[in-house]
């Protein structure tokens, strides 16, 4: 399976994220944009493109989870299409688990202002979300299990594994976009 470089100085990668995967959780049907947002334009680049370069910059590899996109590694959700981010977040953990790395740094394809420090800032000990975008976070492997058990008991919410599991919820400097419909993107 090809892997995205990092181009992170190792200096600058927290020291307890020893592998990192990027996972990019593309699986909804961006019903309110009513195109396929991951290949809208942003500054001139497709959003999809846009938070690959970020993840890669940080991680070891990168997936697209729930779809197919041609020039990508991409994963089914686990175990089923249709369940939201959580599928995308499972089947990312599971690869992750698979490719020996410690964490996954998750990303909506709908966040294209993602910062390339992302992972430094969510690291601690345990999960780490952004506060105001859970899809956002950065998650230990180790968490894979747990996430399973919590959707086989119909678990749906996104922001209620991340209760469940006490992942702590980070305030970055800046509010990160979420692009959900075409007037959410500023003008070229």
């Amino acid at each position: 399976m090809p892997k995205a470089r990092s181009t992170t100085p190792k200096g600058r990668r927290p020291k307890r994220l020893t592998r990192l995967l990027g996972a990019i959780l593309a699986g909804g049907q961006a019903r309110r944009f009513g195109s396929d947002k991951a290949h809208a334009l942003y500054q001139g680049a497709r959003l999809i493109d846009r938070v690959a370069a970020a993840l890669a910059a940080q991680c070891d590899g990168v997936v697209v989870c729930g779809r197919e996109e041609p020039g990508f590694t991409c994963i089914p959700d686990w175990p089923e299409a249709g369940l939201g981010p959580l599928g995308g977040l499972a089947a990312a953990l599971r690869e992750a688990r698979a490719q020996g790395c410690t964490h996954v740094l998750s990303a909506g394809v709908d966040v294209p202002d993602l910062p390339f420090d992302l992972a430094a800032a969510l690291a601690g000990d345990g999960a780490g979300i952004v506060e105001s975008q859970p899809v956002v976070g950065l998650w230990p492997a180790e968490a894979g299990p747990a996430l399973e058990a919590f959707m086989a008991g119909g678990g749906r919410s996104l922001y209620r594994f991340a209760d469940h599991i006490g992942a702590r919820q980070i305030a970055l400097p800046a509010t990160l976009m979420n692009v959900n419909r075409p007037e959410d993107l500023p003008p070229a």
